[in-house]
């Protein structure tokens, strides 16, 4: 699975930070007109991301591509290959570490989403899992990317195509019913209406009111599932989705309770996977 591609123009940015004048231990000791061949492989197990992206950075440089890159999504065990190029050294050596660790840092995220997923569809292989906007300020791109590849979806790409009514919405309209500011959102007919709530209490007065989709933040499972319960009284009960906290050691106890969806950001968090990387030179 190959969700997206990143733009060339971040992928030259990547480059351009790491070797803004070239580098200066190839062009010091005359390597550009030796050839070699570089070479990256899982070197513990994950869920790839960004290697078609490595691969692109290659083409950039002008190196040619000997064994493409496995898919962003594949799930690799230790040791198995993943890209291999070859082509002049001193551009095998500005490849090297903007793709190592433009890989290394989105495999995390994916195998982490991955993790999550597994986690939560082995008790309802039905559930819904998203992850936050709370991506690195700068790294929206990449880190969707991640996401996709791990299998899970965005929750929010951003807040102008999305409506999440928060409590933070609502302070400032203190004498406004749980109707009228539904009725106001619906005005967006192509969305559905979310509300973000801390308590059974609230959910309920929210699914009494019509909300869509009612997001339980940091509440506790018990909490969900006596939620899950009173929405399924209604003839079109609300999706019921659980938020804050979320994460692949407890994501099967929220999808036990019920829940339809889980809201994650901790996937963001996730500690890299080591990739390898072996290069060598090739005989003229």
């Amino acid at each position: 699975m190959n969700p997206y591609c990143l733009p060339d123009s971040l992928l030259e940015q990547l480059l351009h930070e790491d070797s803004p004048y070239g580098d200066a231990t190839s062009f010091a000791l005359g390597l550009g007109a030796h050839q070699g061949e570089l070479h990256f492989a899982a070197r513990q197990a994950m869920t790839l991301c960004a290697s078609e992206d490595a691969q692109r950075m290659a083409q950039m440089l002008g190196l040619h591509i000997d064994q493409p890159a496995r898919a962003s999504g594949a799930r690799l065990t230790a040791g198995e290959p993943i890209l291999t190029v070859s082509g002049a050294a001193d551009a095998l050596h500005r490849l090297w570490k903007p793709a190592q660790t433009l890989m290394e840092y989105l495999s995390g995220i994916a195998s982490a989403v991955s993790a999550l997923v597994d986690a939560a569809r082995a008790v309802s292989p039905d559930i819904g899992v998203a992850c936050t906007r709370k991506t690195f300020p700068g790294g929206k791109a990449a880190c969707i990317k991640a996401v996709l590849a791990g299998g899970a979806v965005p929750h929010r790409l951003s807040v102008s195509e999305t409506l999440l009514l928060f409590a933070e919405h609502r302070t400032f309209l203190p004498d406004a019913s749980p109707e009228a500011m539904l009725m106001a959102l619906r005005s967006w007919s192509e969305r559905k209406t979310v509300v973000e709530v801390a308590d059974p209490a609230e959910a309920r007065r929210w699914i009494d009111a019509g909300a869509e989709v009612i997001q339980l933040e940091k509440c506790p499972p018990a909490h969900v599932a006596e939620v899950v319960a009173y929405a399924r009284q209604r003839a079109a009960p609300p999706l019921i989705a659980a938020a804050g906290g979320v994460h692949a050691g407890n994501a099967a106890d929220y999808a036990r309770a019920g829940a339809g969806l889980l809201v994650s950001s901790a996937p963001y968090h996730a500690v890299p996977r080591d990739v390898a990387v072996s290069m060598r030179a090739r005989c003229a």
